[in-house]
């Protein structure tokens, strides 16, 4: 198993959201080891559109060249659990690559950014905010290992 990245936008400020994030953080190392990358919002004095180039052109440059750049995005493939876990066995197991995952900030992500990713995962039709999407995404993961590995963490 390679290792998987996640690239978020904006900390996690309420302890709710950090306790559940942490709780999945930590039974996922166990199997897999995820590295996170938490860029800085941008600045206040930005506006929608602006905030939204200023973050992707930070998160453009925290994505490598082995990476394989999958958006979070309300646009994107709409799949079940067993499919995600398919797709991120397939992933993981590519030794050319390593799964990046991305969520952007309230904006969500620029445009620049849903080019260069390979992927585009909606965990919803519906519209969540950047840090529920972010524990959303870790739990996700974790159902996803747990499928692959038979564990009774998912009832089919």
């Amino acid at each position: 198993m390679r290792k998987i990245k996640c690239i978020w936008v904006g900390k996690l400020r309420k302890k709710h959201w950090q306790g559940a994030a942490e709780e999945y953080l930590k039974k996922l190392g166990r199997t897999f080891p995820i590295t996170e990358i938490i860029l800085k919002d941008a600045p206040g004095h930005l506006e929608g559109t602006a905030k939204n180039e200023w973050e992707g052109k930070k998160i453009l440059e925290k994505i490598d060249s082995q990476d394989f750049p999958i958006a979070l995005d309300e646009h994107g493939q709409c799949i079940t659990s067993v499919k995600f876990s398919k797709l991120l066995t397939q992933w993981t197991e590519d030794p050319a690559t390593s799964p990046c995952f991305i969520i952007g900030g309230a904006y969500g992500l620029s445009k620049d950014v849903l080019s260069r990713c390979r992927y585009t995962l909606s965990l919803s039709p519906m519209t969540f905010p950047h840090e529920l999407a972010r524990v959303l995404l870790l739990e996700q993961l974790y159902r996803a290992d747990s499928i692959r590995r038979g564990t009774p963490y998912h009832h089919i």
